[in-house]
């Protein structure tokens, strides 16, 4: 299957039938630039159209203090994926809230990365049948496996998506060059331990914006 509406349109319909006695918690995971946030924020788009209540978080609203991130150095691979984010925060905030049994409150984010600061933000109430859309990488880390009742690692070599982020974010868009090693090889570390295209409920080739293609899926 290739073409975005089609691709999003089969995502949304495999969201849709699961059950609705409880909360839908559903990931996006991909390497950086993979299209992550795009991609979650336009299937958001097709749930809510018809009917589907979502509600949208990142990973990135769970970053650890610059000190806990930078504990291995700043330019350590293996701190970018074993020291970026709090995990034992984002299951107590926002994905064990809406598991069975949860209070259905979820906070969207605890820490702001950019100013390295805490955040307050007031809790949203999810009930059964609504969405939770998480986008981020390393979704599919063994302490956020469990939590997932739907997810999509979106496939995208370096060559792609180094440069496609670089366009986002001006940074050098070489996957080879010095200052991507920290980042590049970090998500190698996850790709090789945790095999996310193995856990995911689907995993689509996210190259062409234009035709993604789903290349296997439940």
């Amino acid at each position: 299957m290739t073409g975005r509406d089609a691709v999003l349109a089969w995502v949304a319909e495999r969201v849709e039938g699961l059950p609705t006695d409880r909360v839908r918690r559903v990931g996006v995971d991909g390497v950086d630039g993979a299209g992550k946030t795009v991609f979650a924020d336009e299937l958001a788009v097709v749930l809510s159209g018809r009917g589907v209540l979502v509600v949208r978080a990142s990973v990135d609203g769970f970053h650890h203090p610059a000190q806990v991130r930078h504990r291995r150095g700043r330019h350590s691979p293996e701190g970018f994926f074993r020291d970026s984010y709090d995990y034992v925060r984002m299951r107590e905030a926002l994905l064990d809230p809406v598991a069975p049994g949860g209070s259905g409150l979820v906070r969207t984010a605890v820490n702001d990365v950019a100013t390295d600061t805490p955040v307050e933000l007031a809790p949203v109430a999810l009930g059964p049948g609504d969405v939770l859309l998480v986008d981020g990488i390393f979704l599919h880390r063994p302490e956020l496996r469990p939590c997932w009742d739907w997810s999509v690692f979106l496939q995208v070599d370096f060559a792609v998506s180094v440069p496609r982020g670089a366009a986002r974010d001006g940074t050098d868009p070489d996957p080879a060059a010095d200052s991507q090693q920290r980042y590049v090889q970090g998500q190698r570390l996850y790709l090789a331990e945790c095999a996310p295209y193995r856990h995911a409920s689907a995993v689509i080739d996210n190259a062409d914006l234009a035709a993604p293609r789903v290349l296997r899926g439940s």
